[in-house]
């Protein structure tokens, strides 16, 4: 596991790009619609347009996706503090595992609405909704242990970026869908309706604190 676990400076590099790095989507051959942050040769390739109203977003997301009634547990925490409440961990998590913390908040976001009570239909628990599966490898205990939870979800998204040398996408892809799905189309994004809507969902939340975190040094520097 130790060597699962080793951060090469492509992974890294790859997931500090800048907030305005572009997201290219493209349609290949089978009509199957990809997302890379590559940006692709010798195709007819765009760049994926995010939605820019925060409203819209925030609707979406508060819905978690397509699971809007499916939870067994659903997310119930709706005061304002929750989205600070776990910031030592989440910086904790982010430092150990060189992950950046936008893209941690944006996972808990788009999972849990951080409420760490949430149980998914299909068993997956927690502030990062950990399948049961993972949590022997993830070094997770209590699944709803704020703490314990976050740490495992951001060691298992290291694996992932060291998998996918980095590439945001993927890493993000395969959070939600596992590696076998991306495996069984060539490891790239699977034309799956849910896991795409679940990738434009985070990368949306990943850009924009990225873009709060600028603002906030910002406005700091220029007191």
């Amino acid at each position: 596991m130790n060597r699962l676990l080793l951060i090469t400076p492509l992974a890294l590099l790859a997931l500090a790009r800048p907030a305005h790095a572009d997201v290219w989507s493209y349609t290949d051959a089978e009509d199957v619609v990809h997302f890379t942050n590559v940006k692709p040769t010798g195709r007819d390739a765009h760049i994926w347009k995010r939605i820019q109203k925060d409203q819209d977003l925030g609707k979406e997301i508060a819905t978690r996706g397509d699971c809007e009634r499916c939870d067994k547990v659903p997310s119930r925490d709706t005061s304002p503090d929750r989205f600070a409440r776990y910031d030592e961990h989440i910086y904790e998590a982010a430092s150990l595992y060189q992950i950046p913390v936008p893209l941690i908040r944006a996972v808990i976001k788009v999972e849990s609405d951080y409420d760490p009570r949430v149980v998914s239909s299909v068993g997956a628990r927690g502030l990062m909704q950990l399948m049961p599966a993972v949590l022997e490898d993830m070094g997770v205990h209590s699944v709803h242990d704020p703490r314990e939870n976050i740490l495992g979800g951001v060691r298992l998204l290291r694996i992932l970026a060291n998998r996918y040398e980095g590439d945001l996408v993927r890493t993000i892809a395969a959070y939600h869908a596992g590696v076998g799905s991306l495996a069984r189309y060539g490891d790239r994004v699977p034309p799956y309706e849910h896991t795409r809507k679940y990738l434009r969902m985070v990368l949306d939340r990943y850009y924009q604190y990225v873009a709060d975190e600028r603002a906030q040094r910002a406005s700091t520097a220029a007191r």
